[in-house]
């Protein structure tokens, strides 16, 4: 996935603005979105339509422009009130929705739209990271839910995933392929040459990050922001080290497909002659 406009750091939200909920963000102020025109549509060619609902205007703002550059149709609604009303006139195919608003919560919200709209999609966004929060809006019917802060390729991926399942989005393969190097997103099984290869969580994660960026040059920030998050706090020595463990397993036997850029970062590529 590419940098989303509008973000500071590539696609997470960060910055310098703070919401309520202890989420800080980067302005979409200047973003002007360019639609993709790919994996975006039904198969009957109509758009993919999300509704963005939360009551800090940043972040909304934020969301709705990184979604729309995903190539899908997007409004946002900053309450309860204003999201049943949209939701029921703009139909959406799924909600990223805050379960903190100010008139009624998430929860309500998604069941008033769901009297309407039963097969709606919801992916719950909260700051709330207690066990029983998280269990409620699963219990209740929500898809899935990320917690703030968050990176945006995450909650992409996401939106991706639950509309997969629901067999929407069909044009967005899961599966990635470089060279004799697969990838496959709904299995997390990845292969070279039709040889398996296990790979740890963060192995995973990062490898996925560069199939989806090959030839690019991604610098280290990239690489941890979108890994690690945005507010890593350890030792950037930590990305040279599982680039290595990832080499030792993904080039094993094979030509090196991982490429050290001196003084910037990495890159997936086939060797040059």
């Amino acid at each position: 996935m590419l940098d989303y406009p509008g973000t500071a750091t590539g696609g997470t939200v960060n910055g310098n603005a703070a919401n309520g909920n202890g989420t800080t963000m980067t302005s979409a102020a200047n973003a002007a979105p360019a639609q993709r025109g790919t994996g975006t549509q039904h198969a009957d060619g109509t758009p993919i339509l999300v509704l963005v609902v939360d009551d800090e205007p940043s972040l909304a703002e934020l969301l709705s422009s990184v979604l729309r550059y995903e190539g899908w149709n997007v409004r946002a609604a900053g309450n309860g009130t204003e999201a049943v009303r949209t939701g029921r006139e703009f139909r959406p195919d799924a909600v990223v929705l805050d379960i903190m608003l100010p008139d009624f919560d998430g929860i309500e919200v998604m069941r008033r739209l769901r009297t309407e709209l039963p097969d709606v999609c919801v992916l719950f966004l909260t700051a709330r990271d207690a066990v029983e929060d998280r269990v409620a809006g699963l219990t209740a019917g929500g898809d899935d839910y990320v917690t703030k802060p968050f990176s945006l390729e995450e909650l992409v991926a996401r939106i991706r995933a639950i509309l997969r399942r629901v067999g929407l989005d069909g044009n967005e393969s899961s599966r990635l392929v470089f060279d004799d190097l697969e990838l496959d997103d709904d299995t997390r099984e990845v292969s070279r040459g039709g040889r398996h290869i296990e790979l740890t969580d963060t192995e995973y994660r990062l490898l996925r990050y560069l199939m989806r960026n090959p030839r690019r040059v991604l610098t280290r920030a990239q690489l941890l922001d979108h890994v690690w998050s945005y507010d890593f706090g350890g030792d950037a020595r930590v990305l040279e080290t599982y680039v290595s463990y990832l080499r030792k397993k993904i080039d094993a036997g094979g030509r090196p497909l991982i490429h050290t850029v001196r003084g910037v970062g990495y890159s997936l590529r086939l060797p040059r002659s």
